[in-house]
């Protein structure tokens, strides 16, 4: 019977380094050494029982059918229910009405979980109704499909139990301990509640899960021989999984950085192996680059292509993009507009850096300071948005074709203006009074002021600089869409500013416009979007915003999507930080009506028992260590030599699917914890595996099945909280085991 191979994820760093030997009979005792190591090893397999090979049986494949019904019972049961939005249905369902609809919007999230629950609903016979997953709680109508969307996150929940017998499997665990350790993710319940709603975890999970396999399966075919097709043919599977799962959230960068340092571990063995020529070495390295690198990024960008091809059309989500890009989006296309800009143009002037939107003015006044008119950016296109640019030398003009007569003087360097505001015909004004919001030294009001009659005061007056252009001309003179300028005040000397500062309600939270006198750059300049004059001719040269590819698009979503992450720093009810989790201090409450509720707890025997295994683990790993620093030889016994590397990769991607996110400042919850979740329930499978390895295989039966009923307890008692079953006030409060478990009756 084979010997039970030392995984190849990792070398072993902390075991003592062999000496260099130069005597021949040094070397004859070296081999000696190894010869006994071999046949311990050997020993100790056939003592753990049975062969250790990963090759799947036709038993085992009964084995995994019947784990697979089991496990569609266990997680599509009664998934109808409730028949009302839970939690984040409201987001994700909503998501998949505007993919049906096919309007633009803006989530933090890739696409790839989006998409294929829109598909669920559109094979479901969905149309996209805007109202459908408005509030969580709201009945279904029988128009949404709703029951076909969870299936699908259902269905990958069912598919992650089979994944993970085949993934201990691959990790040379036996039958009995891959049937339980499949088991053990099957009736758990925070695995279980994520997989029967319209959620993103489900799909997260399957493809981590997935991908690790298949990595572990690479890993396999490369001890034996590397540059076969079956190795090729793992390689890639673990390059597209991991452009799914990073296509699913970004998440999925915590799955690239474990197989990333696996990776590294395996070239840096292979570099040390002097069989392996520097040729060979470059060989495995540049396909290593192929599989798991121009892969996934390959994936990830195939996903986003569809993305942009579905949402072709104006949405709520455009504000957050630039100009160029909504100008891509049908509904948000602009006409050419004039190229040059003069004295008696009417324009569009629109905020460059934050794309808040377009200077605007409305007739509300301001509650406190001068109480003259509102002075906003507006984020869409309105006729409130249109400004009338004034020569100072005329006063008092009402007409905006005041200079028929007059020879047309466009605008240039350090041209001085007055704006006024086409329909309420109020001019844009500064003074030495603080804003309504940011009421700070160095900031003024900007106002819209004037009335019948009255010419205007020397507070009307800015001076035009323009900062960069475009092309030449544009950086000599004022042009629609090329030139970035800024306003200086002519009294003051603030600048045209506005930030992301949002104003109350009296301001329709619109965003705040005012005269900084040492503003950012970014934030003071603006450029203008659209340009009528009645003297220009048809033929007058015309400009339009350059259509960005498919590159330039990718890479600003990208960037919206990392700020608009790294933004959601809001405090939640049921946030939570990470130190909580492997302790499970509380959950989240999803759904409440009637006197049920579902709320995401796990299955405190698998949790509980997962985190003690991370544990105990490191302490005695750090225990080896230290006694090998004392000249043991703990960390050459055969045993360890088998499990260690094992147990090293999983703990490393536990770590670094958990670490991570003490990092993070914005909103945390405990689902966040599940992809770690996963990682330790494998180690913890692992160590019961090296635990009864010297049993007999009766005996081991016998111990895993203690373990599975005491975990299907588990399961059963907090199953109400898990689909929403009705409960009595007794069971509820009997199932608090924490105080900090906020579910209630």
């Amino acid at each position: 019977m084979p010997a039970r191979k030392p995984s190849p994820f990792f070398p072993l760093p902390s075991a003592p380094a062999v000496p260099v030997v130069h005597d021949a009979d040094a070397r004859l005792s070296e081999r000696r050494h190894e010869s006994t190591l071999k046949s311990s090893s050997i020993r100790a397999s056939r003592q753990a029982g049975g062969s250790r090979s990963t090759n799947i049986s036709k038993r085992e494949w009964v084995i995994i059918g019947v784990i697979l019904v089991l496990a569609s019972v266990v997680r599509l049961y009664k998934i109808s229910e409730p028949t009302s939005v839970v939690f984040d249905e409201v987001h994700f369902g909503g998501f998949a009405s505007k993919y049906i609809r096919r309007t633009f919007f803006m989530d933090v999230h890739p696409p790839l979980a989006k998409l294929l629950i829109t598909l669920a609903g559109w094979l479901g016979g969905y149309k996209g109704g805007p109202e459908d997953f408005k509030d969580i709680a709201k009945e279904y109508t029988p128009l949404v499909p709703y029951v076909s969307m969870r299936l699908l996150t259902g269905f990958l929940g069912v598919l992650l139990v089979p994944t993970t017998y085949l993934t201990l499997r691959a990790l040379t665990c036996t039958l009995t301990t891959s049937l339980l350790g499949s088991l053990l993710i099957l009736f758990e319940n925070a695995l279980a509640a994520q997989s029967r709603l319209i959620l993103l975890d489900s799909p997260l999970l399957f493809f981590t899960a997935g991908t690790v396999l298949c990595f572990v399966r690479f890993t396999n075919e490369d001890a034996k021989k590397p540059f076969t097709k079956p190795w090729w043919r793992w390689l890639l599977a673990s390059g597209t999984m991991l452009g799914a799962v990073a296509s699913c959230k970004w998440v999925g960068l915590f799955t690239i950085a474990t197989l990333g340092c696996a990776t590294i571990g395996q070239l840096w063995v292979l570099l040390g192996d002097l069989r392996v020529s520097p040729r060979l070495w470059l060989r495995h390295f540049m396909a290593r680059a192929l599989g798991l690198i121009v892969v996934p990024v390959l994936v990830y960008m195939f996903i986003f292509k569809i993305h942009f091809m579905v949402l072709d059309s104006s949405g709520d989500g455009d504000g957050f993009m630039s100009s160029e890009f909504q100008h891509t989006l049908n509904g948000h296309g602009m006409a050419d507009t004039f190229a040059e800009v003069a004295y008696g143009s009417t324009v569009s002037i629109r905020h460059l850096n934050t794309q808040g939107g377009y200077l605007h003015s409305h007739p509300h006044n301001y509650p406190t300071g001068s109480l003259q008119q509102q002075i906003t950016l507006y984020p869409h296109r309105d006729t409130n948005n249109e400004w009338v640019i004034l020569n100072v030398s005329t006063e008092g003009v009402p007409d905006p074709d005041w200079d028929v007569v007059d020879p047309m003087v466009f605008i240039t360097e350090g041209a001085q203006i007055r704006l006024q505001h086409k329909i309420t015909k109020k001019r844009l004004h500064s003074h030495d009074v603080r804003p309504p919001i940011s009421e700070v030294d160095f900031q003024n009001e900007i106002s819209g002021y004037g009335f019948d009659g009255f010419s205007g005061d020397a507070n009307d007056i800015f001076t035009v600089e323009l900062a960069n252009g475009q092309d030449r001309k544009s950086r000599k003179a004022l042009r629609s869409l090329r030139s970035h300028f800024r306003l200086r005040h002519h009294l003051t000397g603030c600048y045209l500013f506005s930030h992301k500062v949002k104003l109350p309600e009296w301001g329709f939270e619109q965003q705040e416009v005012t005269c900084n006198k040492n503003p950012t750059i970014d934030n003071a300049l603006w450029y203008i979007e659209t340009n009528e004059h009645a003297r220009l001719p048809a033929n007058a040269e015309k400009v339009n915003y350059k259509v960005p590819g498919f590159l330039s698009k990718f890479a600003e979503l990208q960037a919206v999507m990392w700020r608009t992450n790294a933004g959601l720093t809001d405090r939640h009810a049921y946030d939570s930080r990470p130190g909580s989790w492997p302790f499970m201090r509380r959950g989240i409450n999803f759904w409440v009506k009637n006197n049920r509720q579902i709320y995401l707890i796990g299955n405190p025997v698998v949790w509980w028992a997962s985190t003690s295994a991370v544990v105990l683990y490191v302490l005695v790993r750090g225990l080896l260590i230290l006694r090998a620093k004392r000249g043991f030889r703990d960390l050459h016994h055969p045993l360890v030599l088998a499990y260690d590397p094992i147990l090293s990769f999983l703990l490393l991607a536990w770590s670094l699917h958990y670490a991570p996110f003490f990092l993070m400042e914005r909103q945390l919850f405990l689902h966040h914890y599940l992809p770690a979740l996963y990682f330790s329930v494998l180690l913890l499978c692992v160590l019961f595996d090296l635990s009864v390895s010297r049993l007999k295989p009766r005996s081991r039966v016998v111990v895993a099945g203690v373990v599975l009923l005491v975990a299907l307890g588990g399961f059963k008692h907090f199953s109400p909280l898990t689909y929403g079953r009705p409960w009595t006030r007794g069971e509820c409060e009997s199932s608090k085991w924490r105080k900090s478990w906020d579910f209630s009756w």
